[in-house]
């Protein structure tokens, strides 16, 4: 087994039409045994940029914490908020510093840029950035991930669908990947307004 399906995970982010969604399961598991139903693996950077990282647990513990520090660094100087594009040079950054003892983790980034424009990506755990323009996902359910979100997905979503495109799709690929499930927990951001939703799914 990889190390990066130690925990088990599914995390996916999705556009819309001036807003994104990122949402994960909530298992955190020992290999096939289930340690907690309510673990979080979506983290809030500012209102409008959110990182979630899959793979091991504890590395990305650790990896949130380094980049709350740079990030408040990066306030401290700048005296604004990070942009997504910047804040995606920096997780690269820090995870290609360490790249021969690597954080084993997949981050996925979500944001709203300049104008409103919803910015994804996802990276490997050397930081190699992958940028896409309609969904990214990352974790061990990622091929089932990959096809519902295929299937799924349609342009310009308003906030209300794309919640229900990425739950549907969360809630369907998590269900063919024993390493991940337990629920979800969706976060969909327009300029205005976040909102955070717990999903019920499974509880096998």
């Amino acid at each position: 087994m990889s190390i990066f399906e130690y925990n088990g995970s599914a995390l996916i982010a999705m556009v819309g039409k001036n807003c994104f969604a990122i949402a994960s399961d909530r298992r955190l598991g020992v290999q096939l045994q289930t340690v907690a139903t309510d673990f979080q693996r979506i983290y809030k950077i500012h209102d409008k940029l959110f990182i979630g990282l899959s793979g091991l647990a504890t590395d990305a513990q650790t990896l949130y914490q380094r980049l709350v520090f740079r990030h408040k660094l990066y306030q401290l100087r700048e005296e604004r908020d990070i942009k997504p594009e910047t804040f995606a040079n920096l997780v690269s950054a820090i995870l290609y510093e360490k790249r021969f003892g690597p954080y084993f983790c997949q981050p996925v980034i979500a944001g709203l840029s300049d104008g409103d424009k919803p910015f994804i990506c996802t990276m490997d755990s050397i930081g190699a950035k992958e940028l896409a323009k309609d969904f990214v996902v990352a974790g061990t359910a990622s091929e089932s991930l990959y096809g519902a979100c295929e299937a799924m997905f349609k342009p310009d979503m308003e906030s209300e669908e794309l919640f229900e495109t990425v739950s549907q799709a969360l809630l369907s690929s998590v269900d063919r990947d024993c390493l991940s499930g337990w629920g979800g927990h969706v976060y969909v951001v327009t300029p205005t307004e976040v909102k955070e939703r717990i999903l019920k799914g499974r509880m096998d």
